[in-house]
């Protein structure tokens, strides 16, 4: 029997289709230091961002045949080496782009409105200090009509355009090596077909000059330098707000926050951290940073979605080698 280590959880309908195909999956979480002395009873092994695949887990792992990356990311995989090894590495991109967008917008909707400041200052301030506060953040901004830019715009990226279109905003989208994209608006039907439209990609000197926002969607390893940092900063517009829920490290934070101290950067959004799972405590005590734990992906249904393809995924690679 197939075995398959779901080290960072897997939803239910995931397991039950594995089930169905004869495959055996375990849940039980086996920690980092000891996994090099477990991996090698199981076939696959699907993890998230918590759980890294290095070479010294996959040298103790001769029997290992598939890793799946449940999400987009594979920072936390050697991929190479384990291509390297005839171990097969997939991911499954593209179920969770619904989530990340719409945390991108809750981010976005909260730095326009000073949300992040107000729900601190509030609780403890705010029956002494009404009139102050108030109007303290009564200078946000309307999205309509300002302009995002989208760095890397795959399957995430698509989905933060065509939220930021019904809310009337101008988009900006970069992505290496392509003209132009297009996408469907689906959340807008006449006679059941959802019009598609084609938006050109644009400079990247041109995204940093002229966004109002800019959020970045791309992918990401340790060790690779980061997109943002001081120099791109600073032909950035005064005042922009940046996002960043792909990974810690694509914006460098120490020049993050030098910009946001000077003003230059009016406000950031981060869902992911360098120093990852340990956030450094500027970045988290800053009151123009709104903060969220690696959650992009984190939805009930994206989950659910992610654990099917997963399964998938898994099923499909079985199937064609025996």
């Amino acid at each position: 029997m197939i075995k398959v280590l779901a080290n960072d959880g897997l939803e239910k309908a995931g397991i039950e289709k594995l089930s169905a195909a004869g495959i055996r999956v375990d849940t039980t979480r086996i920690p980092q230091e000891r996994l090099r002395d477990s991996l090698n009873k199981y076939d696959a092994v699907v993890v998230r961002s918590a759980t890294r695949i290095t070479s010294r887990e996959i040298d103790a792992s001769p029997n290992l045949k598939l890793i799946v990356r449940a999400g987009s990311g594979t920072d936390n995989i050697d991929v190479d080496y384990a291509r390297s090894k005839k171990i097969e590495v997939t991911t499954t991109p593209g179920v969770s782009s619904q989530s990340v967008a719409e945390l991108v917008f809750a981010h976005l909707f909260t730095l326009s409105r000073f949300l992040h400041d107000s729900n601190r200052r509030m609780p403890k301030e705010g029956a002494e200090r009404f009139s102050e506060l108030k109007k303290r953040y009564s200078k946000g901004t309307e999205l309509k009509g300002k302009t995002l830019g989208i760095i890397g715009f795959g399957s995430i990226g698509q989905t933060v355009a065509k939220i930021a279109l019904g809310l009337g905003m101008h988009v900006m989208p970069f992505k290496l090596h392509h003209a132009e994209v297009k996408i469907q608006l689906d959340f807008f039907t006449v006679g059941n077909v959802a019009p598609v439209i084609t938006l050109k990609t644009v400079v990247f000197d041109d995204l940093l000059a002229q966004s109002d926002f800019i959020t970045l969607h791309v992918p990401f390893r340790q060790g690779d330098p980061p997109i943002l940092y001081k120099e791109r900063i600073n032909r950035m517009k005064d005042g922009v707000m940046l996002v960043n829920t792909s990974r810690g490290g694509v914006i460098a934070e120490s020049d993050l926050l030098e910009a946001l101290n000077s003003g230059k950067v009016a406000a950031a959004a981060l869902d992911v951290f360098e120093g990852e799972p340990k956030p450094r405590k500027e970045i988290l005590e800053h009151p123009r940073i709104s903060l969220t734990p690696h959650i992009g992906a984190s939805t009930l249904e994206a989950q659910a979605r992610v654990g099917v393809e997963a399964a998938n995924k898994i099923i499909q690679f079985f199937s064609s080698t025996r």
